[in-house]
């Protein structure tokens, strides 16, 4: 077997395993998301959106869709893969992984694609069920699902840091509730940036977020508050900090430097 071969098998196998992972348990994975999105469909979309109004151009119900989407994808994304990895460490399985003459980029891939294949899934199924309560029209196919692939990269990448360095179980619960929470919803999920003053309109554009599910919305609705070049530049650089980052941090050396407690 040459290594090329060896490589593509492992690559193919550790996705393999995230993949059915993720969807041996989908009533922890795919229908938790469903139910959130209904929530904010029958609250914001047919309670509060009637009192608000339009929102450029489009009904408040159709407005949230791709924000809604979005999210989805973000958590979905971040979680498999940061809960993922970390279980491999806590449960010492990860040695098993390591000891092979597996290269670091495969790992690094296969977790990867774990999360994207979630992030992407689970944003599927959301818009399915937002057919059910809005009008979906999705102007740029392609920007979207580019976006959406992006958006599951950027947080798939970013679970897996918090993988590496969690030593605890705590450790992989806290980006996602204090920082990765705030930020989708002040993200402008429910809101256009314009509606905020001046001041906080320029805070806004710190917002990572803010730059996904605008261009989700510029795919869906054909309306951006923000430039969709600036928006594919900032994910743009997302990826490439994080991949170095991630790719320095993928060695064995530096996983069995973190302990586990």
């Amino acid at each position: 077997m040459n290594s090329r071969h060896y490589v593509a098998v492992a690559l193919y196998t550790l996705c393999r395993k995230e993949i059915t992972r993720f969807m041996r348990i989908w009533t922890q994975t795919l229908i938790p998301p469903v139910i959130t999105t209904c929530l904010y469909f029958l609250i914001f979309g047919n309670l509060i959106g009637p009192r608000i109004g339009p929102m450029q151009g489009h009904t408040y119900i159709d407005f949230i869709v791709p924000g809604l989407v979005l999210m989805s994808v973000i958590t979905g994304s971040y979680t498999n893969v940061a809960s993922s990895f970390f279980s491999a460490k806590f449960q010492r399985f990860i040695e098993e992984i390591m000891v092979s003459p597996v290269p670091s980029y495969v790992i690094l891939l296969g977790y990867l694609a774990g999360g994207i294949c979630r992030g992407v899934l689970v944003g599927i199924v959301v818009l399915a069920v937002s057919a059910l309560f809005a009008t979906v029209n999705i102007t740029s196919p392609v920007m979207t699902a580019a976006v959406v692939v992006l958006t599951a990269l950027v947080f798939a990448l970013g679970g897996m840091l918090n993988g590496m360095f969690a030593k605890k179980f705590d450790d992989v619960s806290i980006i996602p509730n204090f920082v990765l929470t705030p930020l989708i919803y002040l993200g402008g999920v429910f809101y256009s940036v314009r509606m905020l003053p001046d001041i906080w309109q320029l805070v806004s554009l710190a917002n990572p977020i803010l730059y996904v599910i605008n261009i989700a919305r510029y795919g869906f609705l054909g309306s951006s508050d923000v430039g969709i070049g600036v928006s594919f530049a900032v994910i743009g650089v997302a990826i490439v900090v994080l991949t170095h980052f991630a790719w320095c941090c993928s060695s064995a050396a530096t996983v069995y430097a973190i302990d586990v407690r």
